[in-house]
């Protein structure tokens, strides 16, 4: 059946147009759309740098429409590379991955472990597709419940791999039909995971765990977690955990950590530093790691050295085969010796040895390591601290830092005191003006994040509605953290989340600060894929990194693929910056098949926030 606009035509040409006639309308047509193309593309301009006057307190719906249907009509123009949906990857993609390609990293010609290392420029970016979930997979449970029990099918391991692996990991899990259930109490050497923090801390002279924090100990890097049970007691505690471990194609440690909601990233030590300034953390710690430290004439230890806060602590527990007689007190001798001698290099103390657990404390005195002799470990040149994966160097850094303040001599809460800011070149008005802002922000963060907000139902930030639960995310990434006043905002409202501060490598450089308030933080190039795995948080919030990346020499359809990879289905996505930008990501977030909405802040400013919601694409 014709449409009613071509019997009208046919009225007013005649049932056949000339050839010649339909030609010319083409050509016409094709002359209008190239002007129509210009003029649009001038317009798109002056709009990203010219204010915008305050015209949206009851059009705001027309205006976001009109915004959507100005990017249609740009496609429109642009014939051949119009915008569209983009396709789900395959199903051999669900637990893709970048730059850990050890195939690719081989043929490069990485070796002696090099392959399994992280190698973005390696990868090659093929056709844009959005990673699916498995078959099976469900939407996370709710903490607390969610920390210790997980859907199977959310994760890579399959029945037959956790039926072979050892004794202590069927002691730490327990595989139902659809689930797997962490014991707490069970399977990390000990009698249980509360005993073996007891442990540590009677070896360092406290009374108890409960003592940590008093100790100056609130931010851990835990090397080769296992599953996370020694990082999920911590964090009861009140303490930061950071789980670390390599690359796994099944059953990956960190993966495992992350869906049970924990901080966890993939890292290991391997020939590159990790992306974290030096003196970030109070305490290391290995069991099992699987790392021989005194490799590589020591540079792993150094590693640790540089990652390690002054007076802080290093735990390593390596249970090893327990021969008969005599022979068992040799054995331990003849290993130990080598690290002890090490450690005595780079100013370590070995400060307890109980069964297979040993702590080495690192110095507070600065000055320890210009008295030592002359043929021990150098020190790194003044001003050197370029830790986005550098290679590892034979050379302890650090000790000329204004940041050298002893962790029993720090603050023991996020809010740093006036001599603190000065030392990161922080005025204390400005942070503190920072927090209020974070502080209000998140309280219009949270009145949106509901499905209303993607209805006919105008809603405003700060609108009384019901509120999503408290425990609706579990973890935020925040991709430029600033001063990581979005993760002191969480705290101050008791909200049970933990917030994964992302600093850019080309932004100003913030995280020393970050890990000094105790939250856990890391340097990244967005320009590259993220170190984890698919579906490994449950929103994402960034402020400025839009018009922030502009200049840079990536693309934004490449983030934003990146962004859906990394989320959860369900998840949100919260963005704050220029209206220029904010139109260009509503049309990417369209393409990754997001819901989104455009919120007017309605301050005078140019500022607009962006929400979006991943949907459960079930295929």
């Amino acid at each position: 059946m014709r449409s009613p606009w071509l019997n009208k035509l046919s009225v007013i040409v005649g049932p056949r147009p000339p050839v010649s006639w339909l030609l010319l309308c083409f050509v016409s047509v094709l002359a209008l759309i190239a002007v129509f193309g210009s003029s649009s593309s001038n317009s798109f301009d002056s709009v990203t740098s010219t204010p915008v006057p305050e015209i949206y307190t009851n059009y705001r719906r027309l205006k976001e429409q009109a915004a959507v249907d100005y990017f249609e009509l740009r496609t429109l123009s642009l014939g051949a590379s119009r915008q569209r949906e983009f396709g789900l990857c395959g199903k051999e993609r669900e637990n893709y991955v970048p730059c850990y390609n050890v195939t690719a990293n081989l043929l490069s010609g990485f070796k002696d472990g090099e392959e399994f290392d992280r190698h973005c420029e390696v990868s090659r970016q093929g056709k844009w597709c959005l990673v699916r979930p498995p078959k099976d997979y469900k939407i996370a449970l709710r903490w607390p419940a969610g920390k210790d029990v997980i859907w199977s099918g959310n994760v890579k391991i399959t029945k037959d791999q956790f039926l072979s692996s050892g004794s202590m990991t069927k002691r730490m899990m327990l595989l139902e039909e659809n689930q797997i259930a962490f014991h707490s109490e069970d399977g990390l050497i000990f009698d249980g995971v509360k005993d073996y923090s007891r442990q540590i801390a009677e070896m360092m002279g406290l009374g108890s765990d409960s003592e940590f924090f008093q100790a100056g100990v609130r931010t851990v890097l835990d090397i080769g977690c296992g599953f996370g049970s020694f990082g999920a007691h911590l964090v009861s505690l009140k303490l930061m955990a950071l789980c670390i471990a390599a690359y796994e194609a099944t059953g990956s440690q960190v993966q495992l950590a992350l869906e049970r909601g924990l901080p966890a990233m993939i890292g290991n030590f391997i020939s590159r530093q990790l992306p974290y300034p030096s003196l970030s953390f109070d305490m290391v710690h290995c069991a099992q790691c699987g790392i021989v430290w005194d490799q590589k004439e020591g540079m792993f230890l150094i590693e640790v050295d540089r990652l390690l806060k002054p007076g802080g602590y290093f735990v390593s527990t390596s249970p090893t085969s327990k021969p008969h007689g005599s022979a068992t007190g040799t054995k331990k001798r003849n290993m130990l010796t080598p690290l002890v001698q090490f450690t005595e290099k780079i100013c370590w103390s070995l400060i307890a040895q109980q069964d297979e657990t040993f702590i080495w404390q690192k110095t507070a005195d600065a000055h320890c390591y210009s008295s030592r002799k002359q043929n021990d470990i150098p020190l790194c040149k003044e001003g050197y601290d370029a830790p986005y994966y550098q290679a590892l160097m034979p050379c302890i850094t650090g000790t000329s830092s204004k940041r050298w303040i002893p962790i029993q001599n720090r603050s023991s809460s996020s809010h740093l005191s006036s001599a603190e800011l000065e030392v990161h070149g922080v005025s204390p008005d400005d942070f503190f003006e920072d927090l209020q802002v974070w502080e209000l922000a998140l309280k219009n963060y949270w009145s949106l994040l509901t499905p209303l907000i993607f209805s006919d139902h105008p809603k405003r930030p700060g609108d009384e509605d019901p509120l999503p639960p408290f425990n609706m995310v579990r973890n935020v990434m925040d991709m430029n953290a600033h001063y990581g006043g979005l993760n002191a905002a969480f705290l101050e409202e008791k909200k049970s989340v933990w917030v994964m501060n992302v600093v850019p490598v080309r932004a100003r450089n913030t995280l020393p600060l970050i890990l000094d308030r105790g939250f856990p933080g890391v340097l990244h190039d967005w320009c590259e894929p993220f170190p984890t795995y698919p579906r490994t948080y449950d929103m994402l919030h960034a402020n400025g990194l839009l018009s922030h990346l502009t200049s840079e020499r990536c693309g934004l359809m490449d983030l934003f693929v990146e962004m859906d990879r990394i989320l959860r289905p369900e998840g949100w996505v919260v963005l704050s910056d220029k209206l220029g930008a904010i139109e260009l990501a509503r049309a990417h977030a369209t393409q990754v098949r997001w819901d989104a909405r455009v919120i007017d802040l309605q301050n005078g400013s140019d500022q607009r926030l962006l929400v979006c919601q991943k949907p459960f694409v079930k295929k």
